[in-house]
């Protein structure tokens, strides 16, 4: 890629940038948030055309104005939210749109398929339907996919976001099978362990435009954070001991069953302190969002469970910032959001669905930040000059890079619009903070800055509740680990004692005796 430019309005994505990519290596591509590693590739995968620059495939200058011309050169990308129909099996979805001679031979697709598992070490049930699979087997199918058609160029955007650690490796060792018959793997990643481990080079883009490469073997993770941000970044995440660990919440045979009759949460119980950070680990659909919810008051849990809270008491130093709960332990079930926040609960809630739940995509920051707000006013009309500071603070204090506080949420990148989110809860000073992946999408330097803001609000006596699929993390910033597996808790573990190898066998189910800390 030479002189690659692309412009959105007055946002520049990418500026006269220059890649190199080369056959059987796998390359990592780094940046923050914003930084143009998904437009880049988009560009190279044929969903975006670029407004300036050439593209050569050997020493062929090309043309890729769609996937389809983008496939034609064996290029393929494997993107961070599925395109899977649920309902087709593997064979089915990996042939969909494929324009063959004659009659359609799904048998003979299904033995090609078994080839391609077979020649890279791929496990995958040509006739599995899509819902009856894990997040990972659904990653293996568009990995076969791009490799039935054609492709020598596998772009994978984010490729272990919800994968457990064996999932990980497993996928790692494919990789490299891939690697070593000549393929050309690029990784979009934040994760810069899995960079130095799968890695050969590392290309970093920084505000649009191309910084440098660099041989993996030539660098390390401090290196590579430094040439991303521009300047030196600390990578230790604090965990500050609190001494003082009053129970906040406490959870007590919590069931939850979904619309067609299937119990997401079977049984669950825990205590949540204040002062401290709760890490909540599990695959994909173990029950994290839903448990969630319950707190929440979003969902409706059946009788015999129970959600009890403790107000903080006098001493504490969030005591005198809100209204007391009027008798100790006050049962939160059965009490919509509204009703919770009445009766003196403070309690804020960063959901996984950052749009579709957090904010209101067409609304400004001033306006998402008065979602919160609006009901203290006196008068008919909503007092503007509070969430505007809010905002104000928000953007500064989390590099937010928005054209202006009145942009419609929507236009921004996912990293800045979690930027928004996290920045608004924390502001509204709870006594419980509640955050599903708050740090998904986010660069390395806005992800430390939000287990900065974690570590505040724990060290102010607030329960933290921290749902993450980053096992390295969840070790280094949690006191205690909640391991959920298909709906039920298999363990609590201590994160200070603990390994990722055990949490992941906890996560898998292949652990049953867990230690309850």
């Amino acid at each position: 890629m030479r002189g690659i430019t692309k412009i959105f309005g007055p946002v520049v994505a990418n500026n006269k940038v220059n890649l190199d990519i080369r056959r059987g290596e796998i390359l990592s591509l780094l940046g923050e948030n914003g930084s143009g590693k998904t437009t880049l590739m988009n560009m190279l995968s044929g969903i975006y055309f670029p407004d300036e620059g050439q593209i050569f495939v050997g020493d062929q200058e090309v043309t890729i104005r769609s996937p389809k011309d983008a496939f034609a050169l064996g290029i393929g990308m494997i993107h961070q939210h599925f395109k899977l129909v649920d309902v087709l099996t593997a064979t089915e979805n990996i042939v969909l749109g494929l324009q063959e001679k004659g009659k359609l031979d799904l048998k003979a697709a299904a033995k090609k398929i078994q080839e391609i598992c077979d020649r890279y070490g791929f496990v995958v049930d040509p006739n599995q339907k899509i819902y009856d699979m894990s997040v990972s087997q659904k990653q293996t199918v568009e990995i076969v996919k791009v490799l039935y058609r054609g492709a020598d160029v596998l772009i994978l955007d984010e490729p272990t976001a919800v994968l457990t650690p064996q999932e990980t490796n497993r996928l790692f060792d494919v990789l490299r099978n891939m690697k070593a018959d000549g393929k050309s793997i690029i990784i979009i990643t934040h994760k810069l362990h899995e960079v130095m481990a799968i890695s050969d080079r590392v290309a970093v883009l920084r505000k649009g435009e191309f910084i440098g490469d660099v041989a993996t073997k030539d660098t390390d993770p401090q290196k590579l954070t430094d040439m991303m941000v521009g300047r030196s970044v600390s990578l230790n995440i604090d965990r500050p001991l609190v001494e003082h660990r009053p129970i906040r919440l406490e959870v007590k045979n919590l069931t939850v069953r979904n619309p067609d009759g299937v119990k997401t949460l079977d049984n669950v119980s825990f205590t949540a302190c204040g002062g401290e950070i709760l890490g909540i680990a599990g695959i994909s659909g173990s029950g994290q969002k839903e448990l969630l919810e319950a707190i929440a008051g979003l969902q409706h849990p059946l009788e015999g469970s129970h959600i009890i809270y403790y107000p903080p008491t006098a001493d504490e130093p969030i005591a005198g910032q809100h209204v007391p709960v009027d008798k100790q332990g006050e049962e939160l079930l059965g009490k919509d959001p509204l009703q919770i926040h009445k009766i003196g609960v403070s309690m804020a809630f960063v959901p996984e669905d950052r749009l579709g739940m957090g904010l209101v995509g067409s609304m400004g920051m001033i306006d998402n930040m008065m979602l919160k707000s609006y009901r203290e006013g006196r008068g008919p009309i909503a007092d503007r000059k509070a969430p505007k500071a809010l905002a104000e603070q928000v953007r500064k204090e989390l590099e937010v890079s928005t054209p202006s506080l009145t942009t419609p949420v929507r236009r921004l990148s996912g990293g800045n619009v979690q930027k928004v989110l996290v920045g608004r809860e924390i502001a509204s000073a709870p006594t419980v903070l509640m955050t599903a992946y708050a740090v998904r999408g986010l660069d390395i330097n806005t992800s430390y800055t939000i287990y900065h803001l974690l570590n505040e609000q724990k060290e102010k006596g607030v329960a933290v509740i921290f749902v993450g699929e980053d096992l390295d993390v969840l070790l280094e910033l949690c006191d205690r680990i909640l391991v959920l597996c298909a709906g039920k808790v298999n363990g609590i573990v201590d994160g200070r004692n603990t390994t990722k190898e055990e949490v992941g066998l906890m996560m898998t189910n292949l652990r049953k005796e867990a230690q309850r800390v």
